[in-house]
């Protein structure tokens, strides 16, 4: 169930372009360095505080800091319980949903279904901060086949006036609008229940809340806020997100001399080095029957299109225990064909780098004097095949944008009332 909630949120006087920030997992320390220095109270301070002895524990300052910008009147609760629609939008796409409180289920309930696995380190991370700060700093982005009452209410928000309507630094518009009538409330609840979603971004904050909730459980607390986390939930049918596909870049590794080794398990055709434009637009038409790859040298003498797999290869080195969503998969047949039995490389950070777009992957070939492999977006539907079964896409997978601005909506255990 999807429940509204007093939603935290910076005083109409702060400036949002000044205190809000990308989501923590992108932010590199440059990044956060430059955000504390636009503003005092920019959310960075929150959700990736500082590791500085002399002034105590990270996660206690972060605590601290919540405490004072709230006294101060920075940050405020609004007045009554509300789901929120959110939108962002840039000149050519608009992705809208339901900002709430969603009930918390485990994985094997078939409700809210991961399709990335997580790692311990992340989680104690999140857990340790979201503990001392008695809150949700950031939502799980979360998408679902729509249609219904829900999407009804996300549309016709365009009529309401918006609580939040401003420009920020990423270049997208956003605008914010609070649902608070019982009667759409209780409409909203009666067609999302039953349904399920997809995690698009955030499988740590995901499992953070679970074991936040098991915690509690353990220690004899009965129910609370901890049964319920932030999320941001998508129709992926309306207005849904965009996905990309996030590239890869094999260091030290001659495109040519890969694409020969290809030969035999996939159709391999040589392509015009200088028009890599026309390049992708036969990646993504390979794409349309069955997993396709595009290998670039560093230098751009080499444009090879990968295409048409032999069954044969297929069946031999993909797991046999596996969907067939799963065996599907660009990606899958990237790691478990490509990378180890065709090309014999380890399948590791060091050996496979990422890139999330063309430009950035290109220029990592060219600095490791390395091979760039282009893969078509996976799409939204596949992502939840894959889910559906319980299994786990390989790592770095798909990339969903836009990803929900942190700051503009928090949630606060002590404005959960009673």
């Amino acid at each position: 169930m999807l429940n509204p909630f007093r939603a935290l949120r910076y005083a109409d006087h702060v400036d949002l372009a000044t205190v809000t920030a990308p989501p923590y997992d992108v932010i590199d320390a440059a990044g956060v360095a430059a955000l504390e220095q636009v503003s005092d109270v920019n959310v960075v301070r929150l959700i990736l505080p500082r590791d500085e002895r002399s002034e105590g524990d990270r996660y206690g300052r972060a605590a601290a800091a919540l405490a004072r910008w709230r006294a101060d009147g920075v940050l405020v609760p609004d007045r009554e319980p509300a789901l929120y629609v959110y939108e962002m939008a840039s000149a050519t796409h608009a992705q809208r949903g339901l900002l709430g409180a969603v009930s918390l289920t485990p994985p094997e309930d078939g409700v809210v279904l991961p399709h990335e696995s997580t790692m311990s380190g992340p989680v104690a991370d999140r857990l340790a901060l979201y503990q001392a700060v008695q809150a949700d700093l950031e939502p799980v982005f979360l998408v679902y086949a729509g249609g219904g009452a829900a999407g009804d209410t996300v549309r016709a928000v365009d009529q309401a006036v918006p609580l939040v309507d401003t420009t920020l630094p990423d270049g997208l518009r956003h605008r914010l609008w609070a649902i608070t009538d019982p009667d759409e409330l209780t409409r909203v609840a009666g067609d999302l229940h039953g349904r399920v979603a997809v995690i698009a971004d955030g499988h740590h904050r995901w499992a953070t809340y679970l074991e936040r909730q098991r915690l509690a459980r353990a220690q004899g607390r009965g129910p609370g806020p901890w049964d319920l986390g932030l999320v941001f939930l998508v129709d992926s049918t309306a207005f849904g997100p965009q996905v990309h596909a996030i590239h890869r870049v094999l260091p030290a590794q001659d495109a040519a001399e890969l694409s020969a080794r290809a030969v035999g398990a996939f159709r391999v055709l040589d392509l015009d080095g200088n028009d890599l434009e026309a390049a992708e637009a036969a990646l993504a038409a390979a794409g349309s029957e069955g997993p396709a790859f595009l290998l670039l040298s560093g230098d751009g003498g080499t444009v090879r299109l990968l295409t048409e797999p032999d069954p044969d290869t297929l069946a031999h080195a993909l797991p046999m225990d596996r969907s067939p969503a799963w065996r599907g998969l660009d990606v899958s047949v990237l790691h478990h064909v490509l990378v180890g039995p065709v090309w014999g490389l380890p399948d590791d950070e060091e050996h496979v780098r990422y890139a999330h777009d063309v430009h950035e992957a290109v220029q990592l070939a060219a600095e490791t004097g390395g091979t760039a492999v282009l893969l078509n977006p996976t799409p939204v539907s596949a992502v939840a095949e894959v889910a559906a079964h319980g299994e786990r896409m390989p790592r770095k997978s798909t990339l969903f944008t836009p990803k929900p601005r942190t700051g503009l909506a928090m949630r606060a255990f002590e404005d959960a009332g009673p």
